[in-house]
């Protein structure tokens, strides 16, 4: 690992809103505070039934990779825990160091990631401090959010959707040089203009859920959710069910959320969601949505709510969930799908899919517009952050814990280059239309 830097002059610019010639004026840091995993840990948890991601998540000094053409360098001011972080720290499904290792058989742009640390994190907001000679539409002094979806140019697949380009990958999980940390590297095309009305962290926190929402439900690529439509929404106030809730609701559709404690259902409710189930009280036993009985149950209680079938079932559990929502939609209904939080081995009755002509669709990201698009609803004041809880760099392996072990709601932040909360506002007068009620929600 780099030896420890002084403070940054550069970092403390950033902070304070220093213009594109000041930031070019003063010295790029040799090295910087970022959280990462160590090559060498693979394995750690090898026998454990309890991988706890602060074992294996550390915060030091890593060295300023050299900058390419296309890229930034990015200060940031916050960053959030999405639960590819969760996967990077634990090693699994592989270890994203074999992602870092194929990258850098690429040339030496992607050489520069093969290292034996990993900088975690694909979501972050902060200071563009440095452009590479062929990015055209930033420069120094802007602030931005970042895309996680890294993809090339180059890749013809990229100019129909850049999901479906074969070299796109995940910044921050496919990638290194990730958000968890003072500076980050990213592509120029990964780069969006900061919400004005929210601080740091409540900007840092939304693409990779929003964006991913958006996709599924809105987005051309997705189920394309229209007026009228009932869609069922697991894990309604977790990072993308909490999104999901607002696109539905802002798009006229009807949600129906699934939740698992009163206390989240009030969240939903105040999202204004109407219809709400806790899962809980369907009395289901230890077997859980994996009870023989649970599609014909949840579907009973979504009929006494809303009449009806759901048209779109917004899916990203996975085993333990999949079963019933292939049985709850309705006929030539959708079932959409992003993750497997709970296990990749999915068991459905394939009667119930293919004699009422449903349909699965596989969701993974979104292209660079669709992030774009998500955030314009954010920067109206139309889709807002759902961040519950905040820690400091020097404890992002807590923050990881604490998504790891589903302790939170929404999104859990990350201050970085940001001293304190509460930063990063340049647009009082829409913050204050849009309210501090509905912008801490999550928070309360």
């Amino acid at each position: 690992m780099a030896q420890p830097a002084r403070s940054s002059d550069l970092l403390d610019a950033a902070r304070s809103g220093a213009g594109e010639q000041e930031l070019l004026d003063l010295d790029l840091p040799s090295t910087f505070r970022a959280a990462y995993t160590l090559k060498d840990e693979v394995g750690i948890f090898d026998g454990h039934t309890d991988k706890d991601v602060r074992r294996s998540l550390h915060v030091g000094e890593v060295a300023m990779p050299e900058l390419a053409p296309d890229e930034v360098v990015v200060a940031v001011m916050a960053a959030a825990i999405n639960f590819n972080t969760v996967w990077s720290a634990i090693f699994e499904p592989v270890p994203t160091f074999a992602f870092l290792e194929k990258f850098g058989r690429q040339g030496w742009h992607g050489a520069r990631h093969d290292l034996p640390y990993h900088i975690l994190g694909s979501d972050a907001a902060g200071v563009v401090v440095r452009v590479g000679s062929g990015v055209k539409s930033w420069k120094p002094g802007d602030r931005v959010v970042i895309s996680p979806s890294y993809v090339d140019e180059e890749d013809h697949g990229s100019y129909d959707d850049g999901m479906m380009s074969e070299t796109q990958l995940a910044w921050g999980f496919e990638t290194n040089f990730g958000a968890l940390g003072e500076f980050c590297i990213a592509k120029a095309n990964q780069l969006i203009r900061k919400p004005a009305h929210l601080t740091w962290e409540e900007a840092g926190s939304n693409t990779l859920c929003a964006a991913t929402a958006y996709r599924m439900l809105v987005g051309k690529h997705g189920a394309r959710m229209k007026q009228g439509d009932i869609v069922l929404i697991w894990g309604a106030t977790g990072g993308l069910g909490s999104y999901a809730t607002q696109l539905v609701k802002n798009g006229g559709g009807i949600p129906v959320s699934v939740v698992s404690s009163e206390e989240k259902a009030e969240i939903v409710r105040a999202q204004g969601c109407e219809h709400v189930i806790n899962r809980n009280e369907l009395n289901l036993g230890e077997q859980g949505m994996r009870h023989p009985k649970a599609g014909r149950i949840l579907g009973e209680a979504i009929r006494r709510l809303v009449g009806e079938d759901p048209g779109i079932v917004f899916e990203y559990l996975g085993r333990e969930t999949f079963g019933a929502s292939v049985y709850v939609a309705k006929r030539g209904g959708t079932i959409i799908t992003c993750g497997s939080s709970t296990g990749y081995k999915h068991e459905y009755d394939n009667r119930f899919l293919w004699m009422r002509l449903k349909s699965i669709i596989g969701s993974h990201g979104f292209n660079y517009h669709e992030a774009v698009e998500v955030n314009r609803l954010i920067g109206l004041g139309m889709i807002h952050p759902t961040l519950s809880t905040v820690f400091p760099l020097e404890e992002a392996g807590e923050a990881t814990r604490a998504v790891q072990t589903n302790q939170h709601v929404g999104k859990v932040a990350v201050l970085c280059g940001a001293p304190k909360e509460g930063e990063g506002v340049t647009d009082h007068a829409l913050r204050g239309r849009v309210g501090e009620t509905r912008l801490n929600l999550f928070r309360r």
